[in-house]
């Protein structure tokens, strides 16, 4: 029913992805397994302590060698993290300078994917949580140079407030096409952040939409909203999701759920539904 994906800046986005975290030793058939189920876009970082990203990149050269699906078809976005989120395992010589550390990062992002580009390049949060440094801004330099030398497509930042937000667009030469950040129901949904997304050309990704919120799955409102639309409540958040701009995330490791989560395009809310969750958690 609805279509499946954006263009954004001439590159063709899926409006839903599949998040790669957590996922240790299973990252690579996991990966492989969303991808037969129907996903076409894949998140994932630079970083071991929280993600596989060679686990994704072999999943996605298999698929690719066996012909299921073409370069082309995917959407690939990785992320340059601090020093600070990481563990021991770093993709980058830490002693180096900031620059220099997000150039090895994508540098072993490509290796690791078995590509000459990404989608694309996120910054995984600034390293303070209000404002920005120094450090952001050495980072954010060093993406828009390998964004203008082709090897990121679009760029995005991650777990980022609305102040933070302003900041890079004010600043940036090449200003974030994305935020991804984790989206609270009892914080409003991020709705300021999405408010300026949608008004400055950026698209929102949710991720935490399930995890983060169990107590709108769990609430009598949604419960009703999915019988009357033959669904679970899980399909009613991420069909919220799309209905108000989100780019929805979902990790699971389940085929089953894979395809129900895909589903959330085949069906519509009424804009007095989108107006009740919007609401649930903070009338």
């Amino acid at each position: 029913m609805t279509d499946r994906t954006l263009t954004i800046d001439g590159v063709r986005v899926p409006q839903f992805l599949y998040g790669t975290a957590w996922k240790e030793d299973e990252t690579e058939r996991l990966t492989a397994l969303a991808l037969r189920q129907g996903f076409r876009g894949v998140d994932t970082a630079n970083q071991r302590k929280h993600y596989h990203e060679a686990g994704v990149g072999k999943a996605i050269n298999e698929a690719i060698a066996s012909r299921s699906v073409a370069r082309s078809d995917l959407f690939l976005q990785t992320k340059f993290t601090f020093r600070r989120g990481q563990d021991h395992r770093l993709p980058y010589d830490p002693d180096a300078p900031i620059s220099a550390q997000v150039e090895q990062s994508i540098a072993s992002s490509l290796q690791h994917l078995g590509t000459d580009a990404v989608d694309s390049f996120v910054l995984h949060g600034p390293t303070m949580s209000e404002g920005l440094t120094k450090a952001d801004w050495e980072a954010w330099r060093a993406m828009e140079v390998i964004h203008e030398g082709g090897r990121a497509r679009l760029l995005g930042v991650s777990n980022v407030n609305l102040g933070q937000l302003k900041a890079f667009c004010d600043g940036a030469r090449v200003r974030p096409r994305f935020v991804q950040n984790r989206c609270y129901a009892v914080l409003g949904w991020d709705r300021e952040v999405r408010a300026y997304c949608a008004a400055n050309g950026i698209h929102y990704q949710g991720f935490s939409l399930l995890t983060a919120n169990r107590q709108v799955l769990a609430h009598p409102e949604v419960a009703r909203m999915a019988e009357r639309h033959g669904r679970a409540a899980s399909q009613i958040v991420f069909r919220f999701a799309l209905e108000v701009g989100m780019i929805p995330l979902t990790g699971t490791t389940d085929a089953a759920h894979m395809q129900a989560d895909l589903d959330a395009f085949n069906f519509r809310l009424d804009p007095e539904e989108v107006r009740r969750i919007e609401g649930l958690v903070t009338r």
